[in-house]
């Protein structure tokens, strides 16, 4: 299933790019994707072999106005190839996919109390600058690490709370 979705993701990847649309279409398919995914009757009325691909096709186009052309004749293609159920993991290739293609970069920074929002969109920054990469960035509060910051920069960790530091301390203490 997971080259299927690949395949799928790539093809919409590329049309978009070639149409300029591929932001807007990106958008719309997380937004789609959401919205089955929290709803039961959608996910039983898309992904049922009881319904016929007609009647899919039609509830897509009432359902889903203002999309993106691009976006529902790529809905309607997974409908007559009857690949619905496989939307989720299309999604999360496309993610994959377009955060590549727009260089994007994952950074976190856990504190264990709210921060500055100006302060941690310039480590952001800084990051973005030595790396050349879009970045996106999120803000975790976990009173557990006590004090100081854990910075998570893509597949790296900096951690430099305290509770990490006690950790450090409490194993040499433990070995002397």
């Amino acid at each position: 299933m997971e080259e299927i979705a690949a395949v799928y993701a790539r093809a919409l990847l590329e049309a978009g790019k070639e149409q300029g649309r591929l932001d807007a279409v990106h958008e719309q398919l997380g937004q789609l994707a959401d919205a089955i995914d929290a709803s039961h009757d959608l996910q039983v009325f898309l992904f049922s072999p009881y319904f016929s691909a007609v009647e899919k096709r039609e509830g897509i186009e009432r359902a889903v106005t203002g999309a993106d052309p691009l976006l529902t004749n790529f809905l309607a293609l997974l409908i007559e190839k009857h690949r619905m159920p496989v939307i989720f993991r299309i999604r999360r290739e496309l993610d994959v996919l377009w955060e590549r293609e727009n260089r994007m970069l994952a950074v976190s920074v856990t504190s264990a109390v709210e921060l500055d929002p100006a302060m941690v969109d310039g480590i952001g920054e800084r990051i973005g600058e030595r790396t050349g990469r879009r970045i996106s960035l999120t803000r975790i509060v976990d009173p557990d690490i006590i004090g100081g910051l854990v910075l998570r920069v893509g597949n790296s960790i900096l951690d430099a709370s305290i509770r990490s530091r006690l950790d450090q301390l409490r194993k040499q203490v433990a070995r002397g």
